[in-house]
């Protein structure tokens, strides 16, 4: 698994090869060949990227993926280790629905799918493919169900409402926990203001 030292924080990248497909292109004096690469890229933290390629040669062909991968990263919404909540993403055929698992679960995924979301830094996570087999759709379709992840705190300011009031109990006690947790810390942080003297 090469790495590529190239990441937008500082990070550096894994690059995972799903699938080097060959395919033909009929021309008047017979055949002309190529190879397809369709390369998952991500810093196995929380950004990750797709990327197909199609060259006369495989590396070339992977090099260009590669590329074109770094320019499609994205960051993933995570809790802890897993996603925030269930969700169905769709590409064409293909649909990949992806839940939430508790610690020690492990990535339960298919090929293309798991080098999506382990790049992504997902470490527990369930995912089932609904539709076509076809890698590329697949990718993609984990890539749309990566992207349509939403953080409490965004759906909370959505909705005009606190957090604890879209979170189960437990969960919305520790998250609320936290949130104040840091807004304590960055209050520390931030310079006393001078108390002025009548």
């Amino acid at each position: 698994m090469p790495r590529v030292p190239q990441g937008r924080d500082g990070g550096e990248l894994v690059e995972r090869v799903v699938e080097i497909n060959r395919v033909a292109k009929v021309v008047k004096g017979g055949r002309r060949f190529s190879f397809t690469a369709l390369v998952v890229v991500g810093d196995e933290i929380d950004q990750v990227g797709i990327g197909y390629g199609k060259a006369r040669e495989v590396p070339v062909a992977i090099q260009k993926a590669v590329e074109d991968a770094k320019k499609n990263m994205f960051k993933v919404p995570k809790h802890h280790t897993t996603i925030t909540h269930e969700v169905l993403g769709v590409f064409g055929a293909g649909r990949v629905m992806l839940k939430p698992a508790s610690p020690g679960t492990g990535v339960i995924a298919g090929a293309g799918v798991r080098a999506v979301l382990e790049l992504a830094g997902i470490k527990d996570v369930l995912a089932k493919s609904l539709g076509t087999s076809n890698p590329i759709n697949l990718c993609r379709a984990a890539e749309t169900a990566l992207r349509e992840l939403r953080r409490p705190e965004e759906v909370a300011k959505l909705r005009g409402k606190r957090l604890r009031d879209i979170l189960p109990v437990s969960a919305a006690n520790a998250r609320a926990a936290v949130v104040e947790a840091e807004a304590a810390a960055a209050a520390a942080e931030a310079p006393a203001e001078p108390v002025e003297v009548a």
